[in-house]
């Protein structure tokens, strides 16, 4: 009898978003944090986004905040200020996810609190998952977590 066998080699949590997508974690551009903050922006005094090649849809994930943030780049307006989708908080820290030229194939997920789990496949499906259980891998190539309907906590994308 054949079995499934999950052996990944990277992780991320996911940060459930109707808009952005789980980011392709191998192409991490710049990790660092917020140093002021304006509506629709993100501003790091240490940035250097342009020679760090940062480009229109780049995925950003937010941490260590109440509530984490999961953007998209829209326009990149100087080495020190990005244009997002939603504006980032002062000394919040960030990770810019380029995404220009590594657009990702999608990932397996691990449910680490029970609930529901609305995805987008890889192959372009919206699907909700019900009823997800605490410790469960869903073999299926996801590229988003949507947060809408999603009620279940501690998502883990694996590649």
């Amino acid at each position: 009898m054949a079995y499934q066998k999950l052996q990944a080699g990277r992780a991320i949590t996911v940060i459930p978003s109707d808009t952005v997508d789980i980011p392709n974690i191998a192409a991490v551009t710049l990790s660092s944090s917020a140093t002021a903050s304006a509506g629709g922006k993100l501003i790091d005094s240490s940035g250097d986004f342009i020679n760090k090649r940062v480009a229109i849809g780049d995925i950003i994930y937010t941490s260590g905040l109440a509530t984490n943030l999961a953007v998209t780049v829209t326009a990149v307006d100087s080495a020190t200020q990005l244009s997002v989708s939603t504006g980032i908080p002062t000394s919040a820290a960030y990770t810019i996810y380029s995404q220009a030229n590594n657009v990702s194939n999608g990932c397996v997920l691990y449910c680490g609190g029970t609930g529901n789990i609305d995805v987008i496949t890889a192959g372009g499906d919206t699907v909700n998952l019900t009823g997800v259980p605490t410790g469960l891998f869903i073999p299926v190539q996801v590229l988003r977590v949507k947060a809408t309907l999603t009620t279940a906590t501690n998502i883990v994308a694996l590649w």
